[in-house]
C-alpha cells in the first residue's frame, strides 16, 4: 500500500458512508425500523465514518512523512475493520441472519489493532 492508495481508499469508504447512510435514512428507514435494526445500521455507518476519517489522516501523515511506512499497516487494519465490522452489520440489517453479528467483533479487533498500530507507527515523532 502507498500513502496515495490509502488516501484514495479512505475517500472511497468515506463517500460510501455518505451514500449508505443517506440510503438507510431515507429509502430503508421504514424497513430498518420495522426490523428493529435502525440502531445497528447507524452504528455500522458511524464506525465506517470514524475509521475512514482516521485512515485519511494516517494517509495524509504518511504522505507528509514517508519514513512512517508502518502507517500503511494502520490504514489497512482500519479499512479491513470497516469491511468486516460495518459490512457484517450491514449484512445483518439486510438479511436478518443474526449469526452475521458474530463476525462484527473481528472487525472491532481490527479497529483496535489499527489504533495500537498508530501508537507504534508514530513513536519516533
Amino acid at each position: 500500500m502507498t500513502a496515495r492508495l490509502l488516501i484514495q481508499l479512505a475517500a472511497v469508504f468515506g463517500g460510501l458512508g455518505v451514500a449508505i447512510g443517506a440510503f438507510g435514512a431515507h429509502a430503508l428507514h421504514d424497513m430498518l425500523v420495522k426490523a428493529g435494526r435502525a440502531d445497528t445500521f447507524e452504528t455500522a455507518v458511524r464506525y465506517q465514518f470514524y475509521h475512514a476519517l482516521a485512515a485519511l489522516a494516517a494517509g495524509m501523515l504518511w504522505a507528509a512523512r514517508p519514513e512512517l511506512r508502518s502507517l500503511g499497516t494502520t490504514g489497512a487494519l482500519w479499512l479491513g475493520g470497516i469491511v468486516v465490522f460495518s459490512g457484517s452489520l450491514y449484512a445483518l440489517c439486510f438479511t436478518g441472519v443474526t449469526k452475521l453479528g458474530a463476525v462484527a467483533p473481528i472487525g472491532g479487533l481490527l479497529f483496535l489493532a489499527g489504533w495500537v498500530s498508530l501508537i507504534l507507527a508514530v513513536r519516533e515523532l
